[in-house]
């Protein structure tokens, strides 16, 4: 087992003594935890972001309550994605004029059967999906595959490319039932982050299955890239 670095222990034994707490209490003690540190511990040498953790009370292997879905969230998330569209005809030049990184077809789906996957966000039109589709055990793994309920599949290429480069995230719960998303830097205001998370939590809210039975929202934790996860109560 890795020893853990004196940063790393101090920020667990603040996050411990806190215990649960609202949302407010945990944006601020997370936002703290680096001013905490004792003289001689050196902070993080980078910006971290900051991700919200939600354990739903859904059960995966059923494909009707599988939660996911794409949000913009009102501050971004303080990083701007490399957009890769695969498109063809008209919608190259819109998607280069919308601002996507790469744009193309076979050349790029060859290029990503070789191992590159040098981008954050990949967004097909219907037309190419018999181009994308075989892409599917590179890109799947990886949270990158284009899909059309993710709303990553679309004839809105435009649209599309503007929401994703301005910080519009994606997510999808995994086997556990755990839904796990970017809401922000560390160096972002509390109430930026705040507000970033009400917007996730509202919408994550929205997307409950109507076939999942109990508690939907059980847990939910706070973390920096490199810090532990603060409780908040649900």
């Amino acid at each position: 087992m890795a020893k853990q670095s004196k940063r790393f222990t101090h920020y667990q034994k603040q996050v411990d003594e806190l215990g649960v707490v609202d949302l407010s209490t945990a944006v601020g003690a997370l936002k703290g935890l680096e001013s905490s540190l004792p003289k001689g511990v050196k902070p993080c040498k980078f910006d971290q972001s900051v991700e919200l953790s939600i354990r739903l009370g859904v059960d995966p292997k059923q494909a009707d309550q599988i939660v996911r879905g794409s949000i913009v969230l009102p501050h971004g998330i303080g990083k701007t994605q490399r957009v890769l569209v695969f498109a063809q005809g008209d919608n190259v030049a819109v998607a280069e004029e919308a601002g996507a990184d790469f744009v193309g077809g076979k050349e790029l789906a060859d290029k990503i059967k070789d191992g590159w996957v040098d981008f954050d966000v990949a967004i097909a039109t219907p037309d190419m999906m018999g181009v994308v589709g075989p892409l599917g055990r590179v890109l799947g793994p990886r949270g990158l595959m284009p899909s059309p309920r993710a709303g990553t599949v679309t004839q809105e290429v435009a649209k599309t490319v503007q929401e994703y480069r301005a910080g519009k995230v994606e997510f999808r719960c995994d086997a556990a039932g755990n839904v796990q998303c970017v809401v922000g830097k560390m160096s972002f205001e509390e109430s930026q982050l705040q507000e970033n998370i009400e917007a996730l939590l509202k919408f994550v809210d929205s997307l409950r299955p109507t076939s999942a039975k109990g508690v939907y929202v059980r847990n939910i934790a706070l973390s920096g890239t490199m810090t532990p996860g603060i409780s908040i109560a649900v």
